[in-house]
């Protein structure tokens, strides 16, 4: 995304808004009401549904294809995809696609070389007016059911992201606190929670893969992403489903893929080979030594 585009006011007065908005609503939303369970729920069951849509769905089905899902799947992605509020799936493969191809330069939509706050959200606050990107995304351009989420993103995102929250809720007669806390806390924490691979998966933790371009491992980051910390090695080996590839490696977005592979709705799954993964290491590992000495 250009910074020649115009400023995206829109996304500037949600980004700085919601935060406040939050804070407000819980103050005095728990000065009233107090923290019910059910509130908690529905802000972990919400950030659950709406991360998997991103991290499975958007991140490793549509933008590096390293499965193979039934329509069943792929629907529930762009719907709870939408709810996140973060983009629509074309939009959002055709920036990742960029910023996998030329990360860390000017092309790189949140390039770390201009800085954490632009890594993080700044690349945001820009727009690209036109529609040629999806000239660039030519294995999606013409799917309808993204299309069809792509015309409808804003009604389709607040109608599942803060209905689905509000149902629940109503269930246990606080409708309201699903709202406050399974939509719109929920937004905030999970935005600024993906943002972090942008800018802080870029800027701390370990290269134990490759060091030829800035993205860094952090379990950590891995905690709070659902796996997507291990971002060294996911730009290493962007085809595998996985992100985190040792059995203690906190990577429940693999386990959701391993999950539908075992009961059908999934298949194809790409994993890289372990003598790739060993012989990566070594290299990395091999250089290393080899700056440690030159010094």
């Amino acid at each position: 995304m250009s910074t020649q585009g115009r400023r995206n006011w829109r996304t500037i007065s949600f980004v700085v808004a919601s935060p406040v908005a939050s804070i407000v609503g819980l103050w005095f939303y728990i000065g009233r009401q107090g923290v019910h369970p059910v509130d908690v729920i529905c802000l972990v069951m919400m950030t659950v549904v709406t991360g998997l849509a991103i991290t499975a769905g958007y991140h490793r089905y549509y933008s590096h294809r390293t499965y193979e899902c039934h329509p069943v799947i792929r629907a529930f992605y762009v719907l709870f995809g939408a709810a996140a509020l973060q983009a629509p799936v074309l939009r959002w493969v055709h920036d990742h696609r960029d910023h996998h191809r030329f990360v860390d330069h000017d092309e790189d939509p949140y390039n770390i070389s201009r800085g954490f706050f632009w890594a993080h959200v700044g690349w945001t606050f820009y727009k690209d007016e036109g529609r040629e990107f999806l000239r660039r995304i030519p294995d999606l351009a013409s799917d309808r059911l993204l299309l069809w989420q792509d015309r409808y993103f804003t009604p389709l995102g607040l109608v599942v992201g803060l209905g689905c929250p509000f149902l629940l809720g109503l269930l246990f007669d606080r409708p309201w606190g699903g709202v406050l806390w399974g939509g719109l806390v929920r937004v905030v924490l999970a935005h600024h929670c993906t943002f972090l691979i942008n800018s802080a998966g870029h800027y701390f933790g370990y290269q134990r893969y490759s060091s030829q371009n800035s993205s860094r491992d952090s379990p950590l980051l891995a905690l709070l992403t659902l796996g997507e910390g291990y971002h060294n090695f996911h730009h290493t080996f962007p085809r595998d489903y996985r992100n985190g590839i040792r059995w203690y490696h906190w990577d429940p977005t693999k386990w959701w893929i391993a999950a539908l592979a075992a009961v059908g709705f999934a298949w194809r799954l790409h994993t890289t080979p372990r003598s790739r993964v060993d012989h990566a290491l070594m290299n990395q590992r091999a250089m290393l030594a080899g700056v440690e000495q030159s010094r």
